[in-house]
């Protein structure tokens, strides 16, 4: 028998097929989580972007309208909207509409501005496509934005080492102050050894924190792992600040199962955290 409270969440980004990030990771991930998980891809790519050469790419934009259409007339909605990746202003403007048109009485939306980091605008970015993403966190229950993110959309300068909680207050009022319901900003550290996520509310005093431990080299695709872990604990009923806490000890495991691995430079090996990610929920 089915259980009336199962929840149906739609994931909206690309799909690099091979590279263990975007659709490749939220996939599997919020499924693994228990939740049903529908997807509508941005675009296709043969890899992803971080350090291949010579990738294929398929823009998808003119394929979403009928898409959306054909569902709404079967009546499809979703519990959650969660998106990623999205390669230009018309994807955000096609975004929009689905919030509208797609969504179950208190659908969660949540919006992972992914277009930047290290303080540099992703290739084919600039300053207006900021702009304009910053109008879709302002649509957003929860915005997922990380530093540079945050900042290129609030038109903040971006400090990349050195700034301090008055600073990192500031920058979350401003995203809160385009519409955000709730901010949770990634990437936020105030010493060498620590790396965490900072998640504040409208109307709250302080801003809460979880932090752990910092690897001395990164993985690509952590973007992705975190935000699909944070949505899948969040719609099995997590607060935003331990749902937080969750997605962020499996995507810091899932980096140290790929440490010692040169030959997997490409991704994280997030599929060897997955029973912490399940267990984690099932407490």
């Amino acid at each position: 028998m089915a259980n009336i409270q199962d929840k149906k969440v739609l994931t909206v980004q690309d799909i690099s097929c091979f590279g263990q990030c975007s659709l490749t990771v939220a996939l599997p991930i919020i499924s693994a989580c228990g939740i049903e998980t529908a997807i509508l891809p941005s675009a296709v790519l043969s890899t992803h972007t971080g350090g291949f050469t010579g990738w294929t790419f398929r823009d998808l934009t003119d394929d979403i309208p009928a898409i959306v259409d054909h569902w709404e007339k079967q009546k499809i909605s979703f519990d959650a909207i969660y998106t990623g990746y999205l390669g230009s202003k018309r994807q955000i403007e096609l975004v929009k509409d689905m919030f509208s048109r797609l969504s179950a009485p208190e659908c969660l939306k949540v919006v992972d501005p992914a277009m930047a980091d290290n303080g540099t605008l992703y290739y084919g970015f600039d300053e207006a496509f900021a702009h304009e993403m910053g109008t879709l966190c302002g649509k957003a229950d929860i915005a997922l934005p990380n530093i540079t993110e945050a900042a290129m959309m609030t038109d903040m300068p971006y400090i990349g080492e050195g700034y301090d909680e008055a600073y990192i207050r500031k920058l979350m009022e401003k995203v809160l102050a385009l519409g955000a319901k709730t901010v949770v900003l990634t990437g936020v550290s105030y010493n060498k050894n620590e790396l965490g996520a900072a998640v504040l509310s409208r109307g709250d005093a302080e801003i809460s924190y979880y932090f752990h431990e910092r690897l001395d080299k990164g993985c690509h695709g952590t973007g992705d792992i975190f935000a699909s872990a944070f949505v899948g604990a969040l719609v099995k009923g997590k607060t935003p600040l331990e749902a937080a806490r969750i997605a962020a000890d499996f995507t810091l495991a899932g980096m140290k199962a790929t440490r010692g691995d040169d030959t997997h430079w490409y991704g994280t090996k997030f599929e060897k955290a997955l029973p912490l990610l399940v267990g984690e929920l099932n407490k």
